[in-house]
């Protein structure tokens, strides 16, 4: 029976030894596991990292542009006119001829209402009244002197 109990016992450490490998073995695996689970982790924090600052890269460059348009924008004046309705072209209204046979009162209104339609300043308005008058109302324009028919 003692040998038989050994036999057991030398068995038995048999197992426990085929145990003790199979559990080394097992815990091997666990840690090459584990392994490359961490290499794949910190290759995927790698690529995230490098994707942010590419991101942080563009968004900087993005906020540069913005930075300078909005600085041209503030340096620009700000030139709206008061009346919208001066923004669209007006139409030309011709000019007219003042030859002497209508009132004085009646050629004043027109002429002040194309000059007001055409948006002339005064000296274009000079000028507009004086290549206008025609036959007896161009005979005023001998009283002028020379030098003073200059506008």
């Amino acid at each position: 029976m003692k040998k038989g109990q050994e036999e057991m016992k030398y068995q038995i450490q048999g197992v426990k030894g085929n145990i003790e490998e199979v559990k080394n073995e097992v815990q091997r695996k666990i840690e090459e596991v584990e392994g490359k689970v961490q290499r794949k982790i910190d290759e995927v924090e790698d690529k995230v990292q490098g994707k942010i600052e590419e991101v942080e890269e563009k968004v900087q460059v993005k906020i540069g542009d913005l930075e300078k348009r909005l600085s041209e924008l503030e340096d620009r004046p700000i030139n709206f006119p008061a009346n919208l309705e001066l923004t669209y072209p007006r139409p030309r209204v011709k000019s007219l001829t003042l030859d002497g046979q209508t009132s004085w009162t009646v050629s004043k209104t027109q002429f002040g209402v194309v000059s007001s339609a055409n948006g002339w300043n005064n000296f274009v308005k000079a000028s507009q009244l004086v290549a206008s008058l025609r036959r007896s109302a161009a005979e005023v324009l001998q009283g002028i002197p020379s030098d003073k028919s200059k506008l």
